[in-house]
């Protein structure tokens, strides 16, 4: 007998339920990562995405070395889930299977029929939470009804929060063996090909450090830096001012939990001081609490507008097909991708984000509204390239980040907003330090004109602003108003 953890987005051995099910067993363990080609943790077209396969590459590696330390390995296999952990059940006799749960449409449902497939042979299978703070089932309105605006959704949320003292990691780890007395054999890491010879992720890593330890040096140091100004520093592009753990949350390095339990006990973070910044912070997870009930109870939002009104939107359809290089062909929207707008935050924040693998949340909303507002184009769009060039892309927070900007979702304003790239760029980055960081051609340019340079004639090396942007919102809003039944 033995039992198998099947890690997912769970890759850590801290706060590790479904690890330490297993080992409370007593049972001998077998640790399996399954790269599931069909699903791979998300929807249809949604498979992960170019940079954030990179991360996982580093991340499973990050855990073989410290299974290692314990005396286990990682066994990696892949195929289809189900037919994989069938195999894997008879050749090591597994009794029990423990895995944490995921939220993702297909995911959700792939689960559900393993589950009740091998309880229907008598294996014994629990599954845990372990991503959220609470499950995407938890509450509903007073009416029953899904919440669509989150400040009600939160109110409600925080009456809830009761983290628990995290679990520790095993000391030790009794590796499962097949009927022959060997290890079971899988894969080489290598051999899911997740990262590229042609090192164009390089630049990524002086910014991050997948893994466990990553992540719990991420927190310290967010903990004892850019958390006692929170509030007003996570809108600077420009300063340290978030705490850069997206990728970390996404792949489960680090729990949630260890978050909101750290934040209610450390004597620091719990002084008069920082406390506010601490529950700015949380108010943000809850966003993503959120983002993950949207998902649960509405799947179609992955590819369909929340607001079904929206399906009559007149958008511009960009150029048919791609270039001979596979990028799109439309000439605005590779501009956009590429950072080559003539509009200095946008080109910024796209930059960046080729740059780093990683963009600021202010100026992700910023690029989000000129792409669906100033050029109207479909924010599916924006959210595919943000789905391949983002290291903590995450479905639900994709999904509903991109609906909100393009007024498609839940807790949209109660008009169309557009943001104005200049004055956003003038009020949040208001020395150019973040432009000048990513955009070098305006270097040179002072303070008053570097996030419109176009008023003093132009730069040379910099191209002209492919948008008027005071023509393209007056646009934006007679589109919206035509279609005013929205």
């Amino acid at each position: 007998m033995s039992a198998i953890v099947w890690l997912r987005r769970d890759l850590r051995l801290h706060d590790n339920a479904a690890l330490n099910a297993a080992v409370q067993t007593g049972l001998p363990i077998t640790l399996l990562y399954i790269h599931d080609v069909a699903v791979d943790g998300a929807t249809g077209e949604w498979r992960r995405g170019a940079a954030s396969r990179t991360w996982l590459h580093k991340s499973l590696a990050s855990l073989t070395q410290s299974l290692e330390k314990l005396g286990a390995t990682l066994l990696i296999r892949i195929g289809k889930s189900a037919e994989v952990l069938t195999q894997l059940i008879a050749e090591v006799e597994a009794t029990h299977v423990f895995w944490h749960r995921l939220y993702e449409p297909e995911a959700v449902q792939r689960d559900s029929e393993i589950k009740a497939s091998l309880k229907a042979r008598g294996i014994v299978v629990a599954s845990f939470p372990g991503h959220l703070l609470n499950e995407p089932w938890a509450f509903k309105t007073g009416a029953g009804d899904v919440y669509r605006v989150f400040t009600p959704y939160w109110r409600n949320a925080m009456t809830r929060l009761a983290p628990s003292r995290p679990l520790s990691a095993p000391l030790r780890i009794e590796q499962a063996l097949a009927k022959n007395g060997l290890a079971p054999t899988g894969a080489l890491l290598a051999d899911l090909k997740l990262t590229s010879k042609l090192g164009w992720d390089a630049e990524f890593w002086p910014h991050f450090t997948p893994g466990e330890a990553g992540a719990s040096e991420a927190l310290d140091v967010f903990c004892d830096g850019a958390l006692a100004h929170y509030t007003q520093g996570r809108d600077r592009p420009d300063q340290v001012g978030t705490s850069r753990l997206g990728p970390h949350l996404h792949f489960g390095e680090l729990s949630v939990n260890q978050i909101a339990y750290r934040f209610a006990h450390d004597k620091r973070v719990i002084s008069a001081a920082i406390r506010p910044h601490a529950e700015f912070y949380l108010r943000e997870l809850g966003w993503r609490d959120f983002s993950h009930q949207l998902l649960f109870h509405f799947p179609h939002t992955t590819n369909n507008p929340l607001n079904a009104k929206f399906a009559t939107f007149p958008w511009l359809q960009p150029a048919a097909g791609k270039a001979n290089n596979g990028y799109s062909n439309d000439v605005k929207l590779r501009a956009w991708q590429l950072g080559q707008t003539g509009i200095p935050i946008i080109d910024a924040g796209m930059r960046e984000l080729y740059k780093t693998g990683w963009m600021h949340n202010r100026v992700r909303m910023i690029v989000a509204s000129f792409l669906t507002k100033n050029l109207r184009y479909h924010w599916l769009h924006g959210a595919r390239w943000f789905w391949d060039t983002l290291l903590d892309a995450d479905l639900a927070n994709n999904t509903q980040g991109w609906q909100w900007s393009a007024g498609s979702g839940a807790d949209a304003a109660p008009y169309f907003r557009i943001f104005n790239p200049v004055t956003q760029g003038e009020k949040f980055d208001p020395n150019g330090d973040y432009v000048r960081r990513y955009v070098p051609e305006l270097a040179h340019l002072p303070n008053k004109m570097i996030h419109q340079p176009w008023t003093m004639g132009g730069v040379k090396a910099y191209p002209a602003p492919i948008v008027d942007l005071k023509a393209s919102r007056e646009a934006a809003l007679a589109a919206y108003a035509i279609n005013r039944n929205i």
